[in-house]
């Protein structure tokens, strides 16, 4: 028994989860998968890492902004690049017309998120199969271990055709009708991610260290992903495809050749003929890398007694930026349906300063 059930260990959910522990709430939260980020993701492999999901951190609207100044400050992130070079099969590579901070994390992209983790409870490897209200008037959730979790409210912060998925069978007698369309309204665009390591010897280097292909049919974006590496023995690149290519590939079982063929595109466009023959590659399928159709308030809640939010960057859309801001309102809807203990004024950077400051420069 709980308080606050949140489902997902990504950025939205984590920030909305150590809002409300902050507060004085008991929460878990339960993650499919090994790890923290969700796309805000970091693959280890070959002795080094690659951010296969969210590259880098551009700063976008005050709250964040002040995150990434104390997250420098911590030396979690540093300035990568100030410039993203583009593509187009026209004009070839090209300088953009303005140039602004990239943000990247030397550890990996997954640090930031890790950076929201000490003193919550997280689930590992466990998947919610089935939610159900309860006689008592909470909500109970079934593990996919069978295990049996009981909340007095619940956050779902996963992508919205996963959340869909999950609470449609609740129905709108419950739910609301109006919830489950916005919910079902919202649609993701997927992504191939190539990551792939070449010879030490391999030349010329890139000159760039970021470049996007404008209106490409297969590509995307390409990153110098060892020039974020303090100690990278070896380049290697991470390769995203474009949204059609990966809509092309939804039930391809073996990516392999996708990759291969992405790599091939990308040696015969940027003139790096090296790039055809990777010593290694590994590659990561995104069926909601990036929301296409986001709704435009901060969080959405159910038409329900019992206090039921999702939250994600596809409510407000702004990728990591707009998932902090999600993960933060809907710990304020909850916290206004059930004891309202947040103070107005409660300053959640402020709140997180001393403690996470302190974690970070100990461990």
């Amino acid at each position: 028994m709980t308080d606050i059930a949140v489902i997902g260990a990504g950025i939205s959910g984590l920030v909305c989860a150590q809002r409300l522990r902050q507060a004085g709430y008991s929460v878990v939260v339960v993650e499919k998968s090994r790890g923290v980020g969700g796309r805000v993701a970091t693959r280890r492999l070959q002795g080094t890492c690659a951010d296969h999901g969210a590259c880098y951190l551009q700063p976008k609207g005050e709250l964040f902004s002040k995150f990434v100044d104390l997250w420098q400050n911590l030396q979690v992130i540093k300035v990568w690049t100030d410039i993203v070079y583009e593509f187009s099969a026209s004009g070839g590579i090209a300088e953009p017309a303005n140039r602004s901070p990239r943000y990247i994390a030397p550890e990996g992209m997954s640090s930031i998120a890790k950076f929201f983790t000490p003193g919550l409870e997280i689930l590992f490897n466990q998947r919610v199969i089935t939610i159900n209200p309860t006689k008592e008037n909470t909500w109970c959730l079934i593990l996919e271990s069978n295990e049996h979790l009981t909340a007095k409210a619940l956050v779902v912060a996963i992508p919205a055709p996963q959340a869909g998925d999950l609470l449609t069978p609740l129905g709108a007698n419950l739910l609301g009708a109006e919830f489950l369309k916005n919910l079902h309204s919202v649609e993701f665009n997927p992504c191939i991610s190539v990551m792939a390591g070449f010879s030490a010897n391999s030349q010329p280097l890139p000159y760039w260290q970021a470049l996007t292909f404008n209106d490409h049919t297969d590509l995307a974006w390409i990153g110098f992903d060892s020039s974020k590496r303090p100690q990278s023995q070896q380049p290697h690149f991470v390769l995203q495809s474009s949204a059609g290519l990966a809509e092309q590939h939804l039930e391809t079982p073996d990516l392999q050749p996708v990759g291969n063929y992405m790599l091939q595109k990308a040696a015969e466009d940027l003139a790096l003929p090296w790039l055809e023959n990777p010593e290694w590659m590994q590659i990561h399928r995104w069926r909601y890398a990036f929301p296409r159709t986001p709704l435009d308030i901060a969080c959405l809640s159910a038409n329900t007694s019992l206090p039921l939010v999702c939250c994600g960057d596809w409510c407000g859309g702004n990728l990591v930026a707009g998932a902090m801001v999600s993960g933060l309102a809907a710990a304020d809807e909850i916290d206004n349906q059930l004891r309202h203990i947040i103070p107005q004024n409660l300053d959640f950077l402020d709140l997180l300063k001393g403690f996470l400051t302190n974690s970070f420069t100990t461990n």
